[in-house]
């Protein structure tokens, strides 16, 4: 099999996993003389950064070959597929090959369980060592670390990679048994554990060294982009409270960068759907669903909200026609109206329309005059949605205590009761 066909078939192995996104790091610096490559602070595989650029990356397997069988997954050993490996030596002339051609940024690399869960560590290991080392590469690459592995080589793994992720994949046990009865909870979370572990000793080392002779110590960086994880939503029965719940565990536990949502698809193989018992019978992915739970996900994150307040247990799925901002706002008016000129940050947070760089807008502003409503509109605030929970110097724009009103005026279902495009968060 030449190696033209190997990425044919790696690649796509490689497209259900959506945890693939780089942010917070410069690149790791390559190893000798002449080098190429500069990761950028952002980036990831066909995707829109946080400044909005749309950037790639070669995103491949390893290998195909696996021994598990998980239900939901392409590559699992039963399904009757073409299976490929590639050599660490074809990996890096084709990572450092596309670099050179500008056809990537960087590199993401995971692979199926072909054998021990250290050995298939190593080769991964191995190929983003050959390219830091040998080849000069100085680009980002994310690496998986395959559940199971021991501790010695996450930290080797962490020393060659700018950002590494173990999918947690399903979010309970119960499930994960069921549906990948290979795998176990407690060693993916035992992986985000020493990775957690081996970020908190790397930091200390960096602090206790800036105390030291200059040139005496050098710390090196531990993949510097942190780790993330990814949840698949719908392939088991779990509600939306339960991922938001764990979710929020796993950023406070382990200090994850990011939770990716991915909508279940049923596996394929040559266009032929694979069946399974265990899977549930719906008629496609679940993406209405994917992306409620991003805009909840960026509340735990960037809005300061709790777990308890996005859901609960009388109301366990998000809303699929209003934001879960939104949402929270109409079941608690008693909050609002929020007077914009005397409002702190984390009250204009939790006012739909006003995004978190508005609002450090309006503080900003407001120290030397008082904002109108024109004035907050071009301070970026969505006054469609706002308008119905803010005063600016005492005044509204359109007053309302009757919450299905507002549910109807900013959901996504028009008049005929049909849904419409989603709008911006």
């Amino acid at each position: 099999m030449d190696i033209g066909e190997k990425l044919t078939i790696l690649a796509g192995a490689a497209k259900y996993d959506a945890s693939c996104a780089s942010s917070g790091s410069d690149g790791k610096g390559a190893k000798g003389g002449k080098k190429f490559g500069a990761s950028l602070p952002a980036g990831v595989c066909h995707s829109w950064t946080e400044d909005g650029r749309c950037v790639s990356l070669l995103k491949v397997l390893y290998s195909n070959a696996c021994r598990y069988d998980c239900a939901y997954c392409a590559n699992r050993s039963s399904a009757d597929i073409p299976r490929s490996s590639f050599t660490v030596r074809e990996l890096v002339d084709l990572t450092s090959e596309f670099y050179r051609r500008n056809y990537i940024e960087g590199l993401f690399l995971s692979s199926g369980i072909f054998a021990d869960p250290d050995i298939v560590m190593e080769k991964l290991i191995e190929t983003a060592r050959t390219l830091r080392t040998q080849a000069g590469y100085g680009g980002y690459i994310h690496m998986k670390i395959i559940p199971g592995t021991g501790e010695r080589l996450i930290r080797e793994a962490g020393l060659w990679a700018d950002r590494l992720s173990v999918n947690i994949e399903l979010p309970t046990d119960k499930s994960l048994q069921y549906l990948a009865p290979d795998k176990s909870g407690k060693s993916i979370l035992g992986a985000m554990g020493d990775f957690s572990d081996l970020t908190g000793e790397y930091e200390e080392s960096r602090r206790t060294s800036r105390f030291l002779p200059q040139g005496k110590v050098s710390v090196p960086a531990f993949a510097p982009a942190g780790q993330s994880t990814q949840l698949i939503v719908g392939a088991s029965s779990e509600d939306d409270r339960q991922i938001i719940n764990l979710s929020s565990s796993l950023y406070r536990k382990f200090s994850l960068r990011r939770v990716y949502y991915s909508a279940f698809m049923f596996p394929e193989t040559q266009a032929r759907r694979i069946s399974d018992p265990r899977l549930p019978d719906i008629p496609g992915p679940p993406l209405v669903r994917e992306h409620r739970l991003y805009q909840a996900d960026w509340l735990l994150r960037f809005y300061h909200f709790a777990a308890g307040e996005i859901l609960n247990e009388d109301q366990p799925f998000l809303d699929p026609h209003v934001d879960p901002k939104t949402a929270w706002a109409l079941r608690n008016l008693n909050f609002f109206p929020v007077e914009i000129n005397r409002a702190d940050y984390e009250t204009l947070l939790r006012v739909p329309g006003i995004g978190a760089k508005t609002a450090r807008r309006v503080i900003e502003t407001r120290r030397s005059r008082s904002i109108s409503f024109d004035g907050l509109r071009r301070l970026g605030a969505v006054l469609k949605r706002a308008r119905y929970f803010i005063t600016c110097a005492g005044a509204f724009i359109e007053q309302s205590d009757d919450p299905k009103r507002i549910y109807r005026l900013l959901s996504d279902i028009d008049g005929a009761g049909l849904q419409l495009p989603l709008f911006e968060f």
